[in-house]
């Protein structure tokens, strides 16, 4: 009996010291992701996705602003997987990323744990598989990081908070999809548009079967609810209207907007806008929420239409009649540059902190490098259909970029990446932008093709400062925004024209720099920036996770994982996970 005390009393001590270790400072938020394929018919047609937890998609993180997030991964596909958090900047832990240059992927039937703190971010984002082409079979979930409470923002508390995320989408799934790019042949037209995961409502009889599922979306009339907007598909642009309702936007990618309202707003692949919606309609029956394909043949591309239903509780009937008009500037894409260029920085609101946005005054900070990036068509490099930035197709190494910095490794990548396009033969190199810390970069995305490219840089927001037709020269600066261009991480570039963007390089680490059109992304358009403050010291950049995994020439130091069922838990290590192996051990679990 005293025995049983005693445990019972060092037990509780145990666990005080763990819940004051962990949770002094800032809370922390913990998911489980499992991620296996399940049989899904989203179009009508049986297919195989990518579901995290059984459910596609998988589940919304919900987090606020400085928590900590704990995500423990269990790849129960065929492949290795990696999961990114595109827009959760990582702040001096590169190694938390989930993309190749960072981390090694994590093999089938292993488990792995993301331990990373959202610090000084709000606003809406996504999370996808950043392997092999697997976001085209899912595998994808929301991001939310709320405000502190005693941050005030710039619009009342909605009545809900409702994560949409739309894509397009084919049958075929992503092995099917890889093997078609590596044989040299473009994708074609995608089947139809996801809206989170399901098929379009029957609108019409002809271009929609029967038996589809369709989201429906459950609203209050009179209230005003915020819709967080992401495209998360392979390559299309999306125009997103609701039926009679206005969309007033109020933040994107973690910068409040300045409140503009709008009937449509085109979302490129990769971004995340959010609205606040009034249910101000008098729901004489339910409405349209559409998401349909631009910058292409309307006519051909009509099934590439995604359609939900916003219901009202006190709705009168189904909906019923032709889907709101999308722009109708199908051969002009000036109406979508104008749209883009009226989205501007809420310089007086308060961001993750209670100092205004615009305290940051990026327009006087004077430039100290600039990188014109040049995407092209696709080219033939020895033999293989390869994209391209300014010349180069990017060839991920066997040891991610990082990890062969942190042991000192030789010749894995190269610091060549050019300032301006290679006047040469295109080349397939593992080129990387050597960046200054502390720096202040200057980006010109030119895009020379004839399709829409939407940009990603991880570890950064960057001020969108400037967009315009034709190529980019010195004179164009004199069009840039240098008040309140919108800071975001996912910008568009129009096809025959350039967007250019400003970089506060204060981010230590190994950053991607992609495409966000996947099929360009996995033919090698990408790149990476790295950051290293000379002076090396814990509060620049945080020390490799102990659970860091190794690969590539670095294989040697991986230890076997024991993937039988009694043992999938894995934690981080150090003080933190020894802490709770002692604490399991003495409530006496087995681990």
């Amino acid at each position: 009996m005293a025995a049983s005390s005693s445990s019972s009393f060092l037990f509780c001590l145990l666990f005080i010291y763990i819940a004051t270790f962990t949770f002094a400072e800032d809370p922390t938020v913990s998911y489980k992701f499992e991620l296996s394929y399940i049989t899904a018919s989203p179009l009508g047609v049986p297919q195989q996705v990518i579901a995290i937890n059984g459910k596609f998609p998988g589940p919304t993180i919900n987090s606020t602003t400085n928590n900590n997030v704990v995500v423990n991964v269990r790849n129960k596909l065929d492949e290795e997987v990696l999961i990114t958090w595109a827009g959760v900047q990582q702040k001096r832990s590169s190694w938390q990323d989930g993309v190749l240059g960072t981390n090694c992927p994590i093999p089938p039937k292993w488990n792995w744990t993301y331990n990373f703190q959202v610090k000084d971010q709000i606003g809406s984002y996504f999370y996808f598989p950043s392997l092999k082409f697997q976001r085209a079979s899912g595998g994808f979930g929301g991001f939310v990081i709320n405000p502190r409470s005693v941050i005030p923002t710039p619009f009342d508390n909605p009545a809900g908070d409702i994560t949409v995320l739309i894509g397009d989408w084919y049958i075929r799934n992503h092995t099917d999809l890889r093997n078609t790019l590596d044989a040299g042949r473009a994708l074609g037209m995608p089947d139809g548009v996801l809206i989170n995961g399901k098929g379009p409502y029957r609108y019409n009889d002809t271009l929609v079967p029967d038996g589809i599922d369709h989201e429906t979306i459950n609203v209050e009339p009179g209230k005003t609810y915020r819709i967080r907007v992401s495209n998360v598909g392979v390559s299309t642009s999306l125009n997103f209207r609701i039926q009679n309702h206005n969309l007033l936007l109020a933040e994107t990618e973690g910068s409040y907007t300045v409140q503009q309202n709008y009937t449509s707003l085109d979302i490129h692949v990769g971004q995340t806008y959010s609205f606040l919606v009034t249910m101000d309609q008098n729901a004489s029956s339910d409405y349209y929420i559409v998401a349909s394909a631009r910058f292409v043949n309307e006519s051909t591309w009509q099934r590439v239409t995604g359609v939900g239903i916003l219901h009202y509780s006190n709705s009168k009937g189904k909906a019923s009649g032709p889907l709101p008009d999308p722009p109708q500037d199908q051969y002009d894409n000036t109406f979508s540059m104008n749209q883009a260029r009226s989205i501007r920085w809420n310089v007086s609101a308060s961001g993750a902190r209670p100092n205004p946005q615009g305290s940051f005054k990026y327009g006087s900070i004077n430039v100290t490098e600039v990188y014109v990036i040049r995407n092209t068509p696709w080219v033939t490099i020895d033999g293989k259909k390869r994209a391209t930035l300014s010349g180069i197709s990017f060839v991920n190494p066997a040891t991610p970029i990082r990890l062969a910095d942190q042991y000192k490794l030789k010749g894995v990548y190269k610091l060549d990446f050019p300032t301006e396009p290679l006047t040469g033969p295109p080349k397939m190199e593992t080129s990387v932008i050597n960046g200054t810390y502390r720096g202040f970069m200057e980006v010109i995305f030119q895009n020379n093709e004839t399709k829409m490219h939407s940009y990603h840089i991880d570890g950064y927001a960057f001020f969108v400062v400037g967009m315009g037709y034709g190529e980019w020269t010195n004179d164009s600066r004199g069009t840039y925004n240098k008040w309140d261009g919108i800071a975001r991480t996912t910008t568009q570039v129009y096809p025959g024209a350039w967007t250019a963007v400003l970089i506060s390089l204060d981010n230590v680490g190994v950053w991607n720099l992609r495409t966000e059109n996947l099929d360009s992304w996995y033919l090698g358009q990408e790149t990476y920036i790295r950051i290293v403050n000379p002076e090396k010291n814990n509060k620049t950049e945080l020390p490799m996770p102990d659970n860091a995994l190794f690969c590539g020439a670095l294989s040697r130091l991986q230890k076997p994982q024991d993937t039988s069922p009694a043992t999938t838990i894995r934690f981080s290590g150090g003080v933190y996970g020894w802490l709770m192996m002692m604490l399991i051990f003495m409530s006496g679990l087995l681990i």
